[in-house]
Formats: structure tokens, sequence, C-alpha cells
């Protein structure tokens, strides 16, 4: 639940902090902006939302790690969903919009996550999870999120080094293997999720994982 909150605040604060002019540069997903990274955080703010107030009686069927799906290919940017993103991103005009959008909307995903019981069993993608499992699994979307706002923005504060390390358990639990020691928590999510190829030093001490890249998440 702490690593929910100090990721999630991270990265919000890092959004509030960008000039108007960050905002219409590349973002480390493909085929969007920052300005259409950020219409998604506000998106992901209310899916969070959203869960935490649909409760279910059944088991879990889901946890932190199986939350995540992994796609056999690398997204295109031309998914409908994708597609909607951008035009409401478009929409917003002018980044204060997005700013004030994500702070409010945001800030309450992150109240309520602070008021969640743990142990609360929640809907959500027709799956079951504890609240706790759902947090946790946010952890790596924000940790990601926050990788992919900052890919061209090099004077922008990336994510705190405890959302890196445990992003970097939860990937390797994923992959059913660990990543070279050698590389560090950032470099692990870039390559092991496709945001960046390895370099050939890099696929050689992968050695057999480097088969199974990259995990397409979601």
């Amino acid at each position: 639940m702490d690593l929910f909150s100090s990721s999630w605040t991270a990265l919000r604060t890092a959004v509030a902090q960008l000039p108007d002019e960050d905002f219409t540069q590349p973002s480390g997903c493909t085929g969007w902006l920052v300005r259409d990274l950020v219409c998604h955080l506000i998106i992901d703010a209310q899916d969070v939302l959203i869960t935490l107030v649909t409760p279910a009686e059944t088991e879990p069927t889901r946890d932190a790690v199986t939350y995540w799906d992994v796609a056999e290919s690398p997204p295109t940017g031309d998914d409908p969903l994708d597609a909607l993103t951008v035009r409401l991103a478009a929409a917003y005009e002018e980044p204060r919009l997005l700013k004030f959008h994500l702070d409010d909307v945001g800030s309450a995903a992150g109240r309520a996550a602070e008021l969640a019981d743990p142990g609360l069993r929640v809907s959500t993608r027709d799956e079951v999870l504890t609240a706790g499992d759902y947090l946790s699994a946010y952890v790596l979307e924000w940790t990601l999120h926050h990788l992919d706002l900052v890919a061209h923005l090099p004077d922008t504060a990336g994510p705190p080094a405890e959302g890196l390390a445990r992003s970097r358990e939860m990937l390797e639990k994923i992959a059913r293997a660990a990543f070279p020691a050698s590389l560090s928590d950032k470099d692990a999510l870039l390559v092991g999720t496709g945001r960046r190829a390895p370099t050939a030093a890099e696929k050689a001490e992968l050695d057999d994982l480097a088969a199974k890249l990259p995990l397409v998440i979601g």
C-alpha cells in the first residue's frame, strides 16, 4: 500500500512540474505524446476509484503478479482505445487542464487507496483480487508509465528506487526468471518490457531469457 502511494505521488508530482512544451514531446508509449500518456493516467485513476468501490464475494482469481496478461506483440498505437485516448487528450487543448484533472482524480484515487482495507475483495476486468494485491499490481503500472513519461525528458525526475525494485521483482515473477544482476532495475524494466532493445552485451547476459522478451504486459 505504501509503495502504491509513493509511486503514484511521484508520478503525479512529475506531471505537475512539467512545462507546457513538454506535453507535445514523445513519450515511451508507441504512438503517444506526453499529453496522451497523461490522459491515460487520468483514466487509470478512474479505474482505481471504480475498482476499490466494486466489492466481490467470491475467492480471488488473481494476485498482484497474475493480474497482468502478457500479449504476443507490442502495441502499435492503432488499438481503438489507444486512439480514443489520443482524441481525448487533444480535446483538453491546454496542458493546465490535463494537470488539473489528473490532480483532481489522481488525488482522490490516492486517498481511496490509503483508506482501502487490503483484505477487501474487489472486482475488475471480470477477475477478483484483494485490494492489497490490486494496488500492489499498480506499482508496476505507475513505475512503467513514469519511465514512459521521462523517456525523452532527461531533466524530469524518474520513478522512486523502491518502486523500480518492486516492479523488477514482479516482472521477474511474470517472466519466471531473474534478469542479470548487471542490469539496473530501470534497464531491466525497459529491456524486459520492450521499451528499448538490449545491447549485444546485455543480450548475451540475458541468455535464454532473451527469447522470452519482450514481455508486453497489460
